[in-house]
This record gives structure tokens, C-alpha cells and sequence, in this order.
């Protein structure tokens, strides 16, 4: 009785949200790259007095009609867009606010749409839209690890092996000598490669059912389902106290061992079982193993 498989693509979304989340701060949306008051010359305390003040002076000196440089548009772009977000308290409530919580990306940005586009935009739909940004990066970047291993995989002498001895078993044992063959050979190896059972590690084939924004939407039903494996577990070894089963034991050596779910499925089926039958969740148990292990390693070396 493994945790649920949702439960665990959902903590490895969420993941991925965040890690996106963070590397794109909210306060970017105001003034792109740059915080407004710097572009202003003014500082967070400035009253509108100063604020507005310091944008006209601005403005004269980099207003495309006074001054030739060719740079001087983008900056007076920035100026008047700075100002326009900080001549408005409401506004500039909201900027002061995301500033000082940087963390509520999905908070500020519909604070942000809301104030600038009324009612135009909901809340809901820039959640919407930002799941679908995010599932779609989170896509390509998955398909372009794939693809990447795919290749990697197949230029090693095991995988050009299996793929000849196939060629061999299709073609009775022969091989043809046309000029033409190493074209052929191209298409039978596109035709062939998919039923070689490829091993590639570290990149998983992108699925519909992994990404941010179906893992988000499936949400409610992956606590339910974590929810009620919580509830047996506890019922069954706390309250009954049953005796461990197989694959729940496998799951607590797993676990005690901190090794990753797929490195724990590649294992052979005999030490599975040693490690099992050594109760490893059971701390001494644990430490033992450990320093049998470390005296192991010492008498190789």
C-alpha cells in the first residue's frame, strides 16, 4: 500500500511551480526589470508631491522631442509608466505590496490586471492562463530531456547491438548490399527503435497527466485519495496492529533508506527482500545496517 502515484506527480508539480514561480517575481509585471522608484530617482517615502515632481523633471530631460538620443524613448517609456503606477495610491498600494511579498505571484498579478483592466479580466482566468503558460513550459522542457537522452541513449554500443541483432532476426540472418542500404537502414531503425525497450534515466517521456495545470485540477481528488491511504495505514498497523505487508515494508525500507522511488524499482528482487527482512524502518535496525556498511566499504578500500 505505496503512497498514491497523484500524490506524489503533485508534489513533483508543485515543485516545478515554485521553482518557475520564483524565478519570475511578481513586482516584474509593474515595471518590467526595474523597480519604479529607482526610475524615478525617488524613494519609497516619497509623497505624490515628490513623486510627481521628479517625473516632470524627468520627463524634459528624456522626452523624445527634446532630447535626439535614440535610447531616450525606451527611457521615457519607463519614466511615464513608473509614474503612471505611482501617482495612484491604489496602485501604488498594490506595488508597495508586492514588493514586500514577492511570494504571492498569483495574489499580485491578479491585483495587478484587475486594477489596470477593471472587471475585463477575472482572477480565476489569469489562473487559468498562467497554469496553461506553465504546463506548456513545463512540457517542452520535459520533451527536450527526453529527446536529449533518446539520442544519447542511441548512439551507445548497446543500443546500435540490439538494434543490428533485431535487423538480423527480421531480416532471417541476412543484410543487404545496395547502394541504398544505409537509407533503408535509416528507416528500419526508426520503424525498430520503438520496440526496443529503451532504459533512460534521469528524463521521463512527457505525459499529459503530469503536468502543473491537470495535476492542479486533480488536486481535490489526490488529498482524498492521500487522505484515505493515511486513514487505512493508521487503522490497519496502529489500531489493529496487522503485520506489515510485502509491498507496505518495501515502501518503509524505501523510505529509511532514502533511496528514490525508481533507483528502489531498478534493485534486484533478492536484495529487495534482504533489506526488507532486516526491518530497516525500525531505527536500530537501521543503524546497524549502516555501520555494517560503512565497515564494508572501509575493508574494500
Amino acid at each position: 500500500m505505496a503512497p498514491p502515484v497523484g500524490h506524489i506527480r503533485w508534489c513533483s508539480a508543485a515543485s516545478f511551480l515554485v521553482i518557475c514561480l520564483l524565478a519570475v517575481p511578481s513586482v516584474a509585471i509593474y515595471c518590467d526589470e526595474d523597480d519604479c522608484y529607482d526610475l524615478l530617482g525617488v524613494s519609497q517615502t516619497a509623497n505624490a508631491s515628490e513623486i510627481k515632481k521628479a517625473y516632470y523633471k524627468l520627463s524634459l530631460k528624456y522626452h523624445p522631442d527634446k532630447n535626439p538620443d535614440p535610447d531616450s524613448r525606451k527611457r521615457f517609456v519607463k519614466i511615464a509608466t513608473a509614474y503612471e503606477i505611482l501617482k495612484d495610491e491604489a496602485t501604488r498600494e498594490q506595488y508597495d505590496y508586492a514588493i514586500a511579498h514577492p511570494e504571492e505571484v498569483f495574489y499580485n498579478t491578479a491585483r495587478y490586471y484587475q486594477a489596470y483592466y477593471g472587471h475585463k479580466t477575472d482572477p480565476r482566468a489569469v489562473l487559468v492562463g498562467l497554469l496553461l503558460i506553465l504546463s506548456g513550459f513545463q512540457y517542452l522542457n520535459q520533451k527536450t530531456r527526453y529527446d536529449q537522452a533518446v539520442a544519447m541513449v542511441k548512439n551507445t554500443p548497446a543500443y546500435k547491438n540490439r538494434l543490428r541483432a533485431l535487423v538480423l532476426e527480421r531480416s532471417g540472418g541476412t543484410t543487404s548490399k545496395k547502394k541504398n542500404s544505409k537509407q533503408m537502414d535509416k528507416k528500419v531503425e526508426e520503424e525498430l527503435s520503438k520496440e526496443l525497450n529503451l532504459d533512460i534515466k534521469g528524463a521521463e517521456k512527457p505525459r499529459f497527466w503530469n503536468l502543473i495545470g491537470v495535476q492542479f485540477i486533480l488536486l481535490p481528488y489526490a488529498l482524498a485519495k492521500l487522505f484515505l491511504w493515511y486513514g487505512s495505514w493508521f487503522w490497519r498497523y496502529q489500531v489493529k496492529k496487522a503485520p506489515y505487508s510485502w509491498e507496505d515494508a518495501a515502501h518503509l525500507t524505501q523510505r529509511a533508506l532514502r533511496v528514490p522511488v525508481d533507483a528502489w524499482s531498478s534493485l534486484d528482487e533478492s536484495m529487495k527482500e534482504d533489506l526488507v527482512h532486516r526491518r530497516l524502518w525500525e531505527k536500530g535496525n537501521l543503524e546497524n545496517y549502516l555501520t555494517e556498511m560503512r565497515k564494508e566499504s572501509k575493508r574494500r578500500r
